[in-house]
């Protein structure tokens, strides 16, 4: 059984991406050298923390075992793993893109999430 990790991504980046078929990353990965992932358990916090307020997000999850070596989980400065992708997103390994509205209380509005 595959697991999903999850992307939180501007929508007009990852329209490019889509595009382009291949996703490079956001600012943020190129500048750590990987794209930064979440667990279905770190989604939520990472939106908090990273988009707070931010509009026209989308949420892209990710089927893991379409990733290869190239996916390594690394202890981040709280201590906790987070799934790293030391290459670019290829397109095939997307399982779904949702819109990752904000609700009324200015929090991000998740769908359901598999681990």
């Amino acid at each position: 059984m595959s697991s999903l990790i999850y992307k939180i991504c501007p929508e007009p980046l990852w329209r490019e991406a889509e595009r382009a078929g291949v996703f490079r990353g956001m600012e943020i990965d190129h500048a750590d050298g990987f794209i930064h992932f979440s667990t279905a358990g770190q989604a939520r916090e990472t939106a908090a923390k990273h988009f707070s307020g931010q509009r026209d997000l989308l949420l892209i999850a990710v089927d893991e075992a379409l990733l290869g070596d190239a996916l390594k989980y690394e202890v981040s400065r709280g201590g906790a793993l987070f799934p790293h992708l030391y290459s670019e997103l290829d397109m095939k390994a997307v399982a779904w893109v949702k819109p990752l509205p904000l609700g009324e209380d200015g929090s991000h509005v998740f769908p359901e999430l598999e681990a």
